[in-house]
Parts: C-alpha cells; structure tokens; sequence
C-alpha cells in the first residue's frame, strides 16, 4: 500500500501581506533554564493597529497558562493549531501573559533556544532569524512588529555567563535557590523578535572599549570558550575598525553601551546580528596566524564588519517582511565589501566577490532555483538565504552608487537614515530616499523583481573619417518559467578607451543600458581603440563582446583596473574551455600573455599575481553549461588547460618560489599576497613536475610560519599524492586534534582531494572526530566533496550526499535543504547520469517530511519539465 500523500505546506506570497492586528509595544521575559527543560513566562503589552484577532505564533511549545488583562483564559477562549495560538474578542489594549515549557536540550535544528557542545563546553545560545523565537514562546513573530525587550535569565551557577540585548540592569543570587542565580537586561531600542538574542554558559571575555564619534564610551566584550581566548585579538581589532568605518563613510555611530559578541560552535549560519549581542560561528570569529589561513582571517574581519554593519542597516532601519529580506542583507553586503576594500587590494577585493557571485549567483540563476532578489513567494523563508539575495542584492546597490556618485550617494543613505529610523521597511522605501537627487534610481527597482543574469552583447565601428567610435550593446535575460516576460533593466557599463600604440587611455564614462539595444558614440577619437568594458564589474551581466584574443591580451598588460586585468584573463580561458560562449580559441594568447604580464605583477602586487593564475572551479564551468554536461569532459578539459600553464611557465615557478621565502609573520596585505602566490605558485610547479618541487612542500610544510603556509604545503601534496602526504597528514591531524576548526581542514583537504572517491568520504563521516550536530564538521565533508563533480556525479556519490540529507532532515532541515539545492543542476547532466541523479531525487522526496527540503525539492524537480 503507497505511503499517504505528505501535506504540502501552504505558501506565503508577497502580494497578500497586511499589517498585524495587535502591535507589541514592551515585552518581559523570564527564562529559568532546568536540567531538562526551560520555562518561559512572557508578559506582553500590546495595542490593536487594524481589525482582527490576537495571532501569535508558536512552534514546539507547552503551554501552560495563559491570561488576558489579569484573567486566567481556558481552551474555550483561544484556538491552539498549526503553530498559531488565536485569541478572539480581545480589547484594543491588552496585556497576555503566558507560560510554556521548552526543551533546549533536545533542539537539534539549531533555532530557537537550543544547547551547543556537551560535558564542560556545554552552553545554551538562540538563533531567531528568521522564525526562531516562535520556538521560545507565543509572539507575533514577524518583523514589522518591533517592541522593547526587558529580559530576566536564571541558570545554575555552573552556567556563570548570563547574557542577553542591551545593557546589564542588575544581577545577583536566586533568593531561595542559592545555587541558582540571574541577570536582568533592558534593551532601550525597537526590535523585531528575529534580534532576540541570550545566551547562557561558561565563558571567557576579551574586553576593551571604543569612544564613538559622539562621545558615548562602548564596552566591547568577545566571548569563547577559555581555550579560544587568545585568538579573539583579531575580532576585536575588526570589530574597533568597523565601528571607525562606519563612522566615517556614513556617520553612523553606536547607540548602546555595550557590543558582545560570543562565539558558538554549533550555528547554522556564520553569524547573527542580534541588538548588541552577535552569536557567531566559532569559524567567523576566532583568528590566530598558527590556526587561521589568510582567507579565513580575512573572512573573520568582513563577517564581524557586516554583522556591526547591521546595527543601522538591519536593526536600526529592518525589514517590513521576509520578502525584503535583501533590503537589510544586500546594503550590508555591499557595506562590508567596501569596508574590506579599504583593508586590502581593492582589485582582489572585487575579484573575490565577483567569483564567489559568478561561481554561486550566476548558477542560481541559470537553473530551477532561480528567483528575484526579493522572492513572490515562499513556504520555507530559510530557503532564500541565498547568493541572489545576499550578493546580488549587494551588486544592485552598487549599480545605484556608481549611477549616483559618492556625494549623492551619502546624501541618499543619509535620507534613509533619518527618514527610516526605528521603522520596518520595503525596498521601495530604500529607493526613495536614495532618489533625492536622481529619480532614475527608481527605475532600478526591476533589478528586486526580476530574475536571471542580464548576458550584455556588443561591438564596435569606427569612423576615421568622422573620428568616432560608434559601441553598439544589448542585453537579452533568459525568461524564467512562473515569471513574466523579462524587461530590459538599468545596466550601467564602465568603459574606457585604450590607445593602442601607448596603451593609455583616452576615454572613460559611464555608459547606462537601460534599453534592449542602444548605440554609444564617442567623438574625436583619433584612431581605433582597444575598448575596456564593464570595469570593475560595475553590473552584475554576463558580458560577450566582439573581442578578438588579441584585444583581450593587450588589455591584460596595459588595463590599469587591476579587477579588469582579472576579468580578461577569465574571458580567454571561458574562450578555451567553453566554446559554445564563442568562437573557440587557442590557449597560445592566453599563455603567451600570462607569461609576460606575471614576472613583473609579482613584485609589484603579488596577491593580484596569484588571482591571474586562476582557473575556473569545475562548478563554475559547470554553470555555464546548460545541456548534456559531463563532468569527466569538463574535469580533463580544465586539468588539461592547468597543466599547459604550468608547463608552460615551468621555468618561472623555481624562481618565482625562491623569489618569495618563508618569513616571520605579518598580517598585511602585502604579506598576505606573498603567502598567496607562494601557494598558488607550488601547486603549479607540483603540476608541472618541477624537479624538487614535493621537496619545497615538505620544506614549507616544516618550516611554516603560519597556517596559510602549512596548509597550503599540506594541500598541495595530497592534491598531488608527494611522497609522506599520509605522514604529513597524520602529523597535521595530531598537532591540531585539540582545536576543532583546524579539524574541520584536515576533513576538507580529503574530502575535496583531486583523487577522492566514496570509500574516502564514507571513511571521513565514520571518523571518531565526524559530529552530526555540528554543521562546520558536515560541510567540511560534504561541502568540501561538491568540489569534486566527477566524484559526486557518480551512484556511490549520490547515494552518499542523499542519504546524509534524509539524515539531516529529522534534525536540522536547514542545512538539508541547503545541501540539497547544489544538486539543482541535475538536468543538465548528460545521460545516464542524468537519470541516475533523477531517480535519486525522487527517492529523497518520499524519505523527507521538512518543509524546508519539500520546497528545495519542488523546485529542483522542476527542472525535469522546465
């Protein structure tokens, strides 16, 4: 007999919101934490805004009492279902006081209150975006309804750290239970119920202090657990930079007097920017040179950047709906690029977050899980935390300030602020107060609606006679099925014109494509120029322009946009590997130009050096490919074209190598890009089979200064299986085995090794140290072995990465769905492959029950009939 049809969830659509009925104006919370559970009593003062019934939303609660204006209300006054609690014929003033039991000790899907670590690391953390409090107690959870927030925490005196928004109101002993004791805090601001935050643990503090711009003192407080004291420097450092940064470039400073953050091993996300009380990752946090690499320290700064960042874009100013989710998360986004520009290359700065866009964003949007910036709809809102909304969302805002400019851009923003402060707002709100000085922003409003990437063509004609060249472009966006037809969209193209002869330029303007073609005329142009366009990625298209292999070689030497010199190193090589894009091209003008450009860009910014040297990742290729992919083809033809370079710059790699030795260590950039390319450099001269090369590994292996060197040394030589990679790897697993994000690199190295299969990956999940509840541990695997398509695009892989997402299903759905939406390029799979993973699939959808995996699901199925 079939299994009964499962209940599809209902969906929550954009066009259908209304405001709440009852608005909360203060909340009181009493969270008393037992042994096995914890009781919370919640007192709720609110006011009816709009005809209707009192809707509060619960979800994994007992509820044990509940009154209304001081009276006990029995069943027969309130309906209890489906995650709601109804309260009818409510005055228009009313205070509710309820009571539920929860079990924090049980909550495996990291939301709401739960418990992170166990024996003496155990600590009790919240995570309440986007729907997390609703698991604490009955609320109006939604974030247009924001109140103010007095809490009152009591725990066993084991649990020494009591934590919660705001500022510390009193604390002291529990009078009849003297081993028990409590904290009260009081957050003076508005607040939606997703920036609920407390923890409850044993922890260590750094502390240190920072004076805003308006005189207020800030109390800085980085909690961890007592081994990982010493590597919170670097996010305190980042945290005193970012509050500078703020200050200076949008004139925001600090409203409360004390900013905590805490560090937790076991999170969902990478961090919360909970009022005054971020929960971070522990991978997003803790920094030291002999733990950290370059690009997690790096990373550490940005993420502590954004979540301070959050305090006026998100907190301050949030968002009227879930489906303006990129309203607080893409001006964040593009916030904390900006501030991580100014600690580094700027060029590398936006090399990274274009490739991280191209490798992740573009394939989203090239498949079932395409979607606007701001959804229609949704059944399961953790599902749209996605590249679309976080970095496009961020890329239409960069659009808007290069069309502004930065004085009118800072005149915009500070209209935002001074418009919007304390309300829950919608993106159309965001574009009219930018629009003070340019009503065009308006426009880019499309930009939220619309998905899929935008591919610009072009090319050029030039008149000698006339003396001006003529830039024909037009932008074409593949229709996603459920939508409408795409519009053409406010395309602003950067653009400069090289002389040929002196490789200077000539020209530079901004050029806006707002229709589906349009030409662009330069005058008194003397002679045919090399045209550079779409400088620093100033939108985020897929640009084909009529370049010819040389055009693009010469731009790589004389471009004086060191993200453009990037760009047309990525154009020759998509040439190469992806001839449907164009007209196939011979590696020679790629590699003949590399050859000439990196002597000299490695001395001059060598970090910029080694991101010449890039390829792109299999998944990226695998993009970019919509039909009969076949990732064996597409792993030799990338592997080939690596080896070419290699070999081909063979002699370059042994004196490039000398030309940068092991030093002591600094974190600066230029320090930082030697230790870059020295990597990049070993693994090509590995490549290449430069005598003595896996003689270099083991040295920089020995003699490291700093995890960047070590596991870089370490990487490479299990990537190319050097002589004692076993026993370097052994030594590396017990140097480290105390420290758990160290671990999670010695899980990753293996799992996305060039020569993995399922024996290693089943090995890996077996492993003593492999925890289930940890999400960094699952994605050190499982997200490490996506890197390896020839590899998971096999049964034995799929039966592996499926049955860990029905595994995860029961206990934390968010990361299962999470997993599972890599596997949404399925359909482009050339046969049998193709079948295989379909059958997976359908397999996945009878063994799962969360909603969370069903939407993810739904529309990855799609793409069979799409």
């Amino acid at each position: 007999m079939p299994d009964a049809p499962l209940h599809t969830p209902d969906k929550i659509n954009l066009k259908d919101y209304q405001k709440p009925s009852f608005d909360v104006e203060t909340v009181s919370l009493d969270i008393k934490l037992f042994e096995d559970h914890a009781q919370v009593d919640s007192t709720l003062k609110m006011v009816r805004q709009g005809a209707g019934d009192i809707v509060l939303f619960g979800e994994d609660l007992e509820l044990l009492a509940l009154m209304m204006n001081g009276k006990a209300l029995t069943a027969e006054h309130y309906e209890l279902s489906a995650g709601k609690l109804t309260i009818g014929d409510a005055p228009d003033e009313v205070t509710l006081a309820l009571q539920v039991r929860i079990c924090p000790q049980t909550n495996t899907a990291l939301e709401g209150f739960y418990m992170a670590g166990s024996g003496d690391e155990t600590m009790f953390v919240t995570q309440c975006e986007p729907e997390g409090f609703r698991k604490i107690t009955f609320y109006p959870d939604r974030p247009d309804v924001l109140a103010i927030f007095t809490t009152r925490l009591e725990a066993d005196k084991r649990y020494p750290t009591l934590l919660a928004n705001g500022n510390l109101l009193e604390a002291g002993e529990v009078t009849d239970a003297p081993d028990r004791h409590y904290a009260i805090w009081h957050d003076p601001t508005n607040k939606p119920s997703y920036l609920f935050a407390c923890v409850v643990a044993d922890l260590d503090v750094l502390a240190d202090s920072y004076t805003t711009s308006e005189g207020r003192k800030v109390l800085l407080e980085v909690y961890a657990k007592s081994a990982d004291i010493d590597k919170c420097d670097v996010g305190m450092q980042a945290l005193k930079d970012s509050m500078q940064w703020d200050e200076d470039n949008y004139g925001r400073a600090y409203d409360l007097d004390r900013y905590m953050i805490v560090a937790v091993s076991q999170f969902n996300m990478g961090a919360m920017e909970n009022k005054g009380l971020n929960i971070f990752n522990t991978a997003c946090v803790l920094s030291s040179p002999e733990t950290t690499t370059d690009t997690r320290s790096f990373s550490v700064k940005a993420i502590i950047a954004h979540e301070y960042f959050h305090n006026w874009t998100g907190n301050r100013i949030t968002c009227r709906d879930w489906f303006q989710l990129c309203l607080k998360e893409g001006f964040t986004v593009y916030r904390d690029q900006s501030f991580s520009a100014d600690q580094q290359s700027s060029a590398v700065q936006r090399i990274d977050d274009v490739a991280t866009l191209r490798a992740h964003q573009f394939a989203e949007d090239a498949g079932p899980l395409a979607h606007p910036v701001r959804p229609e709809s949704f059944v399961e809102i953790n599902n749209f935390y996605t590249t679309t909304v976080y970095e496009k969302g961020a890329e239409i805002v960069r659009m808007i300030a290069n069309t502004l400019g930065a004085d009118d851009f800072r005149k915009g923003t500070d209209e935002y602020f001074r418009r919007y402060d304390g309300q829950a707002v919608t993106v159309e709100d965001f574009l009219s107060a930018l629009s003070i000085t340019n009503s065009k922003v308006e426009d880019f409003i499309d930009w939220y609606r619309q998905p899929g990437t935008p591919v610009v063509s072009g090319h050029q004609n030039y008149d000698s006679a006339a003396q001006t060249l003529t830039i024909t472009l037009n932008q074409k966006t593949r229709h996603v099925s459920g939508f409408d037809a795409p519009k053409p969209l406010p395309i602003p193209v950067a653009t400069a014109l090289f002389d040929k002869e002196s490789g200077k330029i000539i020209a530079e303007r901004m050029l806006l494509l707002d229709e589906a073609e349009q030409t662009f005329i330069f005058e008194g142009v003397s002679a045919e120029p090399v045209v550079s366009l779409l400088r620093d990625f100033s939108a985020p298209v897929q640009l084909n322009y009529d370049y010819q292999d040389e055009d693009l070689a010469f731009l790589l030497k004389y471009e004086t946009n060191g993200f453009n010199r990037w760009q047309v190193t990525q154009m020759l090589v998509n040439r190469i590997l992806l001839p449907t894009q164009g007209a196939k091209s011979s590696p020679d003008v790629y590699l003949a130009a590399l050859a000439q450009t990196l002597p000299m860009l490695a001395s001059e910014d060598a970090m910029l050096a080694a991101r010449l040297l890039d390829i792109p990742s299999a998944q990226e290729l695998a993009a970019a490919i919509s039909k009969d992919y076949d990732p064996e083809l597409v792993k030799a033809q990338r592997e080939g074209l690596y080896q070419q370079l290699a070999e081909a710059l063979k002699d370059q790699w042994g004196v490039l190598y000398k030309q940068l030795p092991l030093q002591s260590y600094e974190d600066n950039a230029q320090a930082r890009g030697k230790r870059a390319l020295r990597n990049v450099v070993l693994d090509m001269a590995l490549t290449a089979k430069v005598a003595g090369a896996g003689e270099w590994a083991q040295q920089q292996y020995d003699n490291a200064s700093c995890m960047t060197e070590r596991f870089g040394a370490l990487k490479a030589m299990v990537n190319h299986q050097v002589i004692n990679a076993d026993a370097y790897l052994a030594e590396f697993y017990q140097r480290f085995q105390a420290d758990d994000l160290v671990i999670d690199l010695w899980f990753s190295v293996q799992a996305s090794a060039e020569n993995v299969n399922a024996d290693v990956i089943k090995s890996l999940l077996a492993h003593e140290d492999f925890d289930w509840n940890t999400p960094n541990r699952v994605r050190s695997v499982i997200s490490a072995f996506t890197s390896q398509p020839t590899a998971l695009w096999t049964q034995e892989g799929l039966d592996i990465y499926t049955d860990v997402i029905k595994k995860l299903d029961d206990s934390n759905p968010m990361i299962a769905s999470r997993l599972l939406q890599v596997l949404a390029r399925w359909n482009t799979l050339a046969e049998p492959r193709r079948q295989m993973a379909h059958e997976q699939l359908l397999d996945v959808q009878q063994q799962v029950s969360s909603k969370h995996v069903h939407e993810s699901l739904s529309s990855v199925l799609g793409a069979a009939t799409a």
